[in-house]
């Protein structure tokens, strides 16, 4: 009986210890690898995202990334330019380093990407959309890109097989093509890592059919500084041609047809005919045209009306609305479809284990100061929509307002991969912001710097630092000019105090900051000519 007590005892004693083995076990077992989506659009303002403001359009979908997960005020990028922008996503670091300094100069084919870094890892990679440069991306196991800008309407792609045109819409296709690679070509028992980037919605903002019409009818509030006149500020800004007045053709970007405006005898830009007939409406087939011929009418009959009677005001006011309407029109097909993708995740149980990232390659001006286009360190440009969602570990309905980069992605998906981050990226990861662990976080200012000048739209060379409370720019090349703005107390950026006696410690400190900036991330004066002389070379 006592041996038969002892033997009990001594099983019961083994299953505890196999108990407290398995467990520990389990607890040393590390955590499973997430999935990462990321989502990016082209030139997609954050002042067009109703998470950070409703008074243009209704994002849901968009917003929903945000509401359940975090929202960043202050996110910006280095370079406020299309093909750099995307450089620095890639690498995790500025434009200088991997060489895209602008959309002409070529990048820097040594620089490790973090696709590569994910694919030696392990994980499963795959790109559909816009990547802008480059026609075979490093580290990518799959892949459909536009060549170049690409186009909206029946557009053509890239892939490993050879080039291939597909009819539709391009945002419901880069669409479609994700939702495939996601529902019936992914390797299921790997990680992934996809890159899902919207074509729109760069210039020349064509809407699909639907929300052409739709958005056609609309009327949207025109912004405080829509008629700037750049009073207390330099130069750079009463120079720049990305007027909506001047430089947005009526043709090209108002969807005017060219026989209107010559019907009324107005002095065209030649361009406008050019580029009408040569981009977007050459590639709409014969079932497409009557769909958008009849859009195209109507604008040009209120065009050839309205025109002719309107004072200068009131013709940038019709183009600004001519802008937005399909400007919106293409954001609200992004919108839909990022929902279609977002349902996918939930009804295929991938959510759980996924984080999805939505952003844009920089902001854009939506008539504020009277502009379209971006490269200003100025807000609308530099800022850009960043929103994450990551399961069980971000707080849904969280906000953050520190001054993250799109510098920082890279080491971010490192980092929540658990792939080790090379030592020679610039970026933070923002892990600790998105556990909500501000503590870990000590960065109070960002770089920034842009080069594409002379070129597109005239923006001057400048570089500078911002932090929450102010930003300090330097414009140089041809000039030799400073600007320094109260972010907190001049919201619209209307004028450069960098004179104004009471903030002359503050100039002081920053030009301070920004010096050791410059050398913190291997930026000077010597690289800055260095890029001017191969400008001036190749042109």
């Amino acid at each position: 009986m006592i041996n038969r007590i002892k033997a009990n005892i001594l099983i019961a004693i083994s299953i505890i210890f196999l108990i407290v083995s398995c467990q520990t076990l389990k607890e040393k077992k590390p955590p499973k690898r997430p999935n990462i989506l990321f989502i990016m659009s082209d030139d997609h303002a954050y002042q067009a995202i109703s998470a950070y403001s409703d008074h243009l359009i209704q994002t849901p979908n968009i917003d929903r990334i945000g509401n359940e997960g975090i929202l960043f005020t202050n996110a910006c990028v280095t370079n406020s330019i299309c093909a750099p922008s995307r450089a620095t996503i890639l690498t995790g670091k500025h434009a200088h380093i991997h060489g895209k300094i602008d959309n002409r100069m070529p990048f820097d084919t040594t620089q490790i990407t973090f696709p590569q870094l994910f694919q030696a890892a392990g994980y499963e990679t795959a790109m559909y959309g816009k990547l802008h440069f480059g026609n075979n991306p490093k580290g990518v196991d799959d892949f459909m890109i536009l060549p170049g800008q690409g186009s909206y309407i029946n557009p053509s792609f890239i892939t490993p097989e050879g080039d291939t045109t597909i009819t539709g819409y391009v945002t419901d296709i880069i669409t479609d093509l994700t939702l495939t690679w996601l529902d019936r070509k992914r390797d299921n028992s790997k990680p992934f890592l996809l890159m899902y980037l919207h074509k729109a919605p760069h210039r020349a903002w064509w809407p699909s059919t639907e929300k052409f019409k739709t958005f056609s009818k609309r009327e949207f509030p025109e912004p405080e500084s829509l008629f700037d006149e750049y009073t207390n500020r330099e130069t750079a800004a009463k120079v720049a041609e990305m007027t909506i007045a001047d430089e947005m053709l009526l043709s090209y970007d108002n969807k005017v047809l060219p026989e209107a405006i010559a019907e009324l005898g107005i002095s065209d830009d030649p361009r406008n005919k050019r580029y009408f007939d040569g981009s977007e409406f050459a590639r709409i087939n014969e079932t497409q045209m009557p769909f958008y011929k009849s859009i195209l009418d109507s604008i040009s009959d209120e065009f050839k009306t309205l025109w002719p009677t309107m004072s200068d005001n009131e013709k940038r006011s019709w183009k600004y609305q001519r802008y937005m309407q399909d400007y919106l029109g293409c954001i609200s097909s992004v919108d839909d479809n990022v929902g279609r993708v977002l349902d996918y995740l939930d009804e295929s149980g991938l959510a759980e284990n996924t984080i999805v990232i939505y952003t844009s390659d920089q902001g854009f001006y939506l008539g504020e100061h009277g502009w379209f286009d971006k490269r200003f360190i100025y807000d609308e440009s530099f800022k850009t929509p960043l929103l994450i969602r990551w399961p069980n570990v971000i707080k849904p309905g969280s906000t953050n307002d520190e001054m993250v980069q799109n510098l920082d992605f890279a080491q971010t998906f490192l980092e929540a991969a658990q792939i080790a981050v090379p030592g020679d990226m610039q970026g933070v990861s923002l892990i600790p912001l998105l556990k909500g662990d501000a503590t870990q976080w000590n960065r109070d200012a960002v770089y920034y710097h842009y080069y594409e000048y002379p070129g597109p739209h005239m923006v001057k060379r400048h570089y500078g630092i911002v932090t929450k409370n102010y930003k300090l720019a330097h414009f140089y090349y041809d000039v030799d000019e400073w600007e320094l703005y109260d972010r907190k107390k001049d919201l619209q950026e209307m004028t450069n105090v960098l004179s104004d006696p009471d903030y002359a410690d503050i100039v002081n400190e920053l030009k301070q900051q920004l010096k050791e900036l410059r050398i913190k991330y291997v930026d000077s004066p010597e690289l800055d000519q260095k890029y001017i002389d191969m400008f001036i070379n190749k042109n």
